[in-house]
């Protein structure tokens, strides 16, 4: 059992600074840059004195939309000395999300790339906030935004109303050190630090609130199982805006003294090149990407005889995709994790000496100082052994609760401090756990959970539709893909290619529906409930058939 700690994020990293100043604490291969751990305690705390001079106080929200830059990471570390909670923005999201995101979290700043994959975030941004080209930096003032002030763009470029990085590092040099240190020893572990959005059954995103004392623990309990300590080199291509980035990866390395090796964007040649030319130890990933890399037509010329352990998660890991890590990219100790967002995230991972079937199984057992227990569905009364029940755990990792949204709060933890996952599961006699299915609506696509009524919600907004439905349907490259079916008001006539347009930049690509087929009636229950299970079935029936026609 290891013992949890009472740290808040700014502490954790002081001390590592303390402990191995002169230990890498974090490479970014593919551009030369490379900081000890004092090196980046230290660019942390002037980005800290930086938004302390801006004017940002404790408990405010700083929300990060880019990918796994440099800027990002000393952003994570920076609010958690400063005590700014920072709230990260999902890259793939598009102007409805992002505005809702900004209102409903109250962010007074936002860090943004100016661009990503073709998408102008600072062109969106302006299209929500266009009184930002008129007003002076730190002194927005947004209509539709009432809370955000200050705008900071990490680019070269000059954008009117706003920051670039450059300016909050030099505000930050003109703070004296006993101002931040001020702040810094007022923090208490039990404090809200980081904000990560979840989609919910019942529509749009809840601020999931993470405390210091959630994620250090749950990074330092998941280093533990996987036995990561200071000389481990991790490769990180998971994004920073997802626990599985900025919790089982540049928090887990920090716990434990680690270097850390991000990939700003995932591309499976950039990985196993990295893993090689920087001699990674450890790699993380969702089996999609491990599938991307063991495919790469190169694959065979890079030396990965590094490796030793990593995370695998996100995702049911098929068998013959676990062999293939264990034995083409030599990673033994391979772990597989379980949790989600609400539990900081991890709530079960294996043990680096399980075997392989308990690997692939199972997602492992809890983690130290982590309850956990299978109870009948709508109950809290616990079913024995290999019965099939709903996964609900208890412990440090339980998230403080969703932002201003105290009756789903509620509706997730019961009176007794259990958090219900809405995952279906069956524990075995040594509290080994295996998923077995969803109570929730959820859909999972490479990864990315998916939620259907938030889908549902943004097609209601098309003039010609009357109703829609959206389900998941087995996919063998995502695990599943998304089917839209769709009633069309009377007299109206519309193209599956047509919805597909409407909703290109303004929702992530990854939550358009692949199909959509259209229908005048759904499956319903007597009550008058729609089955969706049935609309599955005849969804996959239809893309069945019309693969073995083509």
């Amino acid at each position: 059992m290891t013992e949890l700690l009472s740290l808040t994020v700014g502490k954790l990293l002081e001390e590592k600074a303390k402990l191995h100043p002169d230990h890498e604490a974090v490479v970014y291969a593919d551009r030369g840059l490379r900081m000890t751990y004092k090196q980046l305690n230290e660019n942390c705390r002037r980005a800290a004195k930086g938004l302390i001079k801006l004017g940002v106080e404790k408990g405010e929200h700083i929300a990060a939309w880019s990918t796994n830059t440099p800027e990002w990471l000393i952003t994570q570390f920076a609010t958690g000395q400063m005590g700014a909670v920072l709230v990260t923005v999902n890259t793939n999201y598009r102007t409805a999300e992002l505005e809702y995101l900004l209102k409903q979290s109250d962010a007074t700043t936002i860090i943004l790339m100016e661009e990503y994959r073709g998408a102008s975030y600072i062109e969106m941004l302006y299209e929500i906030a266009p009184e930002l080209k008129t007003n002076e930096p730190g002194r927005l003032q947004c209509s539709r935004l009432p809370f955000l002030k200050n705008v900071i763009v990490l680019s070269e470029k000059r954008f009117p109303g706003t920051f670039s990085w450059e300016d909050i590092l030099n505000l930050g040099g003109s703070v004296p050190d006993f101002q931040l240190d001020e702040r810094f020893n007022r923090l208490d572990p039990d404090d809200v630090i980081n904000m990560q959005y979840t989609s919910g059954t019942t529509g749009f995103p809840k601020g999931v609130m993470l405390t210091h004392n959630n994620v250090v623990n749950n990074a330092y309990n998941i280093a533990h199982c996987m036995h990561l300590t200071k000389d481990d080199r991790l490769c990180i291509p998971v994004p920073f805006f997802h626990c599985f980035g900025c919790v089982i990866g540049t928090l887990a390395c920090v716990s434990v003294g680690a270097t850390m090796v991000p990939v700003q964007e995932f591309n499976p040649k950039a990985v196993l090149q990295t893993v090689q030319d920087e001699k990674c130890t450890a790699l993380h990933g969702v089996p999609t990407m491990f599938i991307a890399e063991l495919n790469d037509p190169d694959f065979n010329q890079y030396d990965l005889s590094t490796l030793r352990t990593g995370v695998m998660a996100g995702s049911n890991c098929p068998i013959e995709v676990m062999k293939a890590v264990i034995e083409k990219m030599g990673i033994r100790e391979i772990t597989i994790a379980y949790g989600q967002t609400e539990s900081s995230p991890v709530i079960t991972q294996t043990r680096t000496d399980d075997p392989i079937e308990l690997r692939v199984e199972t997602v492992g057992k809890s983690l130290p100082n982590v309850a956990v227990k299978v109870v009948e569905p709508g109950t809290s009364k616990e079913v024995p052994h290999g019965v099939q029940g709903e996964l609900c755990t208890k412990g440090y990792q339980v998230m403080k609760g969703y932002y201003k949204n105290s009756d789903a709060t509620k509706e997730a933890i019961d009176a007794d401090g259990w958090l219900h996952t809405g995952d279906l599961a069956v524990m075995d006699e040594h509290g080994y756990c295996k998923i077995t299915g969803r109570l929730k609506d959820m859909i999972i696509r490479g990864g990315e959970n998916i939620y259907p009524r938030e889908i549902e919600e943004f097609l209601y907004t098309h003039p010609s539709i009357l109703d829609v439905q959206v389900v998941g349907v087995p996919d063998e490259i995502f695990g599943e893909e998304l089917v839209a079916w769709i009633i069309l008001k009377e007299g109206e006539s519309v193209t599956s290619e047509e919805i597909r347009e409407y909703c290109i930049g303004k929702i992530s690509r990854h939550k358009i529906p692949r199909y959509f087929e259209f229908t005048d009636a759904y499956p319903m229950t007597a009550s008058g409930k729609i089955q969706k299970y049935r609309l599955r079935e005849q969804a996959k029936e239809k893309i069945e058939k019309a693969h073995t026609l083509n």
